[in-house]
C-alpha cells in the first residue's frame, strides 16, 4: 500500500531529529560502546534514589538502578525499548493481527496524543474525514483548526450505518468531490453511547474502507471495559491490508494520570507519528513507561486479563445501578439503552430540543451532566440528549443526580408546554 497518499504535505516534509536518532542508537548499541553524543543530564544529579510501587493485591516492586536511571532520563521517541517489546507481545496475543511483521508500535502520552498526532499527519486543510455521529469530541478539536470537512455518519443501536457510508462515498465519487482518506471510529463501548459495534458490521465497514481506499483510525480505550461475555474482535484483528491504525490507552484500565497509550499501525505510519513526536514532546513520560513495563512483567498477559475482568465486574455493577436509578426516576420522562461497556449512560429526552438549557439549569440546581450537543458533528442543531457518567460518583450521588435530572426535565417540559400555548 502507498502510505504517502494518506500523509499531509507537512507530514511528508518532517525529517528525523539527529539527537533523537542518536538516543535510539545509544539504547540499541552494545554495552561496550562509549557515547558522547547525547545531551543528557547526569543521573547522579537527580534527587531521587529509589522509587517503590505497591499494588492493590499487596505485591510491590522497586525500580533497580538501571530501571530508575531509564525512568528519570530521556528514552527513545518510539518508547522505552523493554516496554515496546512487552506491548508487541501483548498485541500479538490480544488481537493476533494479520501482517504482524509489517506493523509496529509507538508509545504516546495517552491515546488523545496519538489521536492528535495521527489526524494532523493525515488531515490537511479542507480534507474530509468520516466520523460517527455522535462522536468523541476530542476528534473535532483536532481537525477543526485545519478546516476539515467533517462527514457525520448517523448511528443506530449497532453503531455507524454502513449503507449511509456507502451512499455518501458513492455520491462523492460520482460528483468528483474529494474523497476521505480516513474514518475515525470508537468501536467498543462507544463514547458517548455505550454501543459495541457487532462483528458483522465491523467487517462491513472494513470492506467499505478497502473498496474506497481509506484508513480506519480505531480509537479503542474501552476495548477491555465491555460487559459482554465474549471479547470484541478488533478492527486490527480484521486488517488484512494494513489500513487500521489502532489506539490503545492505559488511562481507563491502569491510571488516567499516568498518561501513556500506544499506537499500532503499519510501520511507515508509525514512523511518521514518531517524527511528529520528535518535534513536540520528544517521548511519552519515561517514568510512567518504566512503571508500566514492570507491572506487565510482574502480571504477565494472564495477570493483565485478570485485572481487566476485575474492572469489568466493577463497572458493570455501577452500570446496573445507574440504569436502575434512571428507570426509577426518569420513567415516562426519558429513554435510554443500557450501555454495553464503558462509563456512560446516553439519555434521550422526548419533547425537548435543547439539552444545553437543561444542563444550564442543572448547574444552579446542583447537578452537572454533559449535554448531547457537545458530541454532535453539528452542535448548532436541536439536541435532546444528555451523557451521564457512572464511573466515579457514589451510588447515593447517582440517585440524587437522577432525582434532580427528573425535576429539571419536568420543569423544561412544563415551560415548553406554556410556550406552545402562547403561540
Amino acid at each position: 500500500m502507498d502510505y504517502s497518499y494518506f500523509k499531509t504535505e507537512v507530514a511528508k516534509r518532517r525529517r528525523p531529529m539527529t539527537t533523537r536518532e542518536l538516543t535510539k542508537m545509544a539504547y540499541s548499541a552494545p554495552k561496550s560502546t562509549v557515547s558522547l553524543a547525547e545531551g543528557m543530564p547526569n543521573e547522579e544529579t537527580f534527587p531521587f534514589t529509589e522509587i517503590s510501587v505497591k499494588l492493590y493485591d499487596g505485591t510491590s516492586f522497586t525500580l533497580d538502578e538501571n530501571e530508575l536511571g531509564a525512568a528519570l532520563q530521556y528514552v527513545p521517541t518510539q518508547g522505552y525499548p523493554p516496554l515496546l517489546q512487552a506491548l508487541r507481545e501483548f498485541q500479538r496475543r490480544a488481537h493476533a493481527p494479520p501482517l504482524w511483521e509489517s506493523r509496529d508500535i509507538v508509545v504516546v502520552s495517552g491515546s488523545q496524543d496519538g489521536l492528535s498526532k495521527t489526524l494532523e499527519a493525515i488531515i490537511g486543510t479542507g480534507d474530509p474525514i468520516l466520523v460517527p455521529d455522535p462522536l468523541y469530541p476530542g476528534v473535532e478539536v483536532v481537525v477543526t483548526p485545519h478546516k476539515a470537512e467533517i462527514i457525520g455518519i448517523p448511528q443506530d443501536d449497532d453503531g455507524p450505518i454502513p449503507k449511509v457510508i456507502r451512499d455518501i462515498l458513492r455520491e462523492r465519487m460520482i460528483s468528483g468531490e474529494k474523497m476521505p482518506k480516513i474514518m475515525y471510529i470508537n468501536a467498543t463501548a462507544t463514547n458517548p453511547t455505550g454501543i459495541i459495534i457487532p462483528l458483522e458490521r465491523r467487517k462491513e465497514i472494513y470492506r467499505i474502507a478497502c473498496e474506497y481506499n481509506f484508513l480506519i483510525l480505531d480509537d479503542d480505550p474501552y476495548h477491555f471495559m465491555h460487559f459482554d461475555k465474549e471479547e470484541p474482535k478488533s478492527f486490527l484483528s480484521l486488517d488484512t491490508e494494513g489500513r487500521v491504525i489502532r489506539l490503545d490507552s492505559f488511562s481507563k484500565v491502569i491510571s488516567s494520570g499516568i498518561r501513556v497509550g500506544f499506537m499500532t499501525a503499519a510501520a511507515p505510519l508509525v514512523a511518521s507519528i514518531e517524527l511528529h513526536l520528535q518535534s513536540s514532546h520528544l517521548h511519552a513520560p519515561a517514568l510512567s513507561q518504566v512503571i508500566l513495563y514492570k507491572l506487565m512483567k510482574i502480571w504477565g498477559y494472564e495477570g493483565m486479563m485478570e485485572h481487566f475482568i476485575r474492572l469489568r465486574h466493577f463497572y458493570k455493577e455501577r452500570r446496573d445501578v445507574i440504569s436502575a436509578l434512571a428507570r426509577k426516576h426518569l420513567n415516562g420522562l426519558a429513554e435510554f439503552n443500557v450501555p454495553k461497556g464503558g462509563f456512560f449512560l446516553w439519555i434521550k429526552i422526548p419533547g425537548v430540543n435543547n439539552s444545553w438549557k437543561i444542563m444550564q439549569r442543572g448547574v444552579k440546581e446542583g447537578v452537572i451532566m454533559a449535554p448531547g450537543a457537545a458530541f454532535m458533528t453539528d452542535p448548532s442543531k436541536p439536541c435532546n440528549t444528555i451523557r451521564a457518567s457512572f464511573s466515579k460518583a457514589s451510588y447515593e450521588d447517582m440517585n440524587l443526580a437522577m432525582e434532580r435530572l427528573a425535576e429539571l426535565i419536568r420543569a423544561e417540559q412544563a415551560e415548553n408546554y406554556i410556550e406552545n400555548l402562547d403561540t
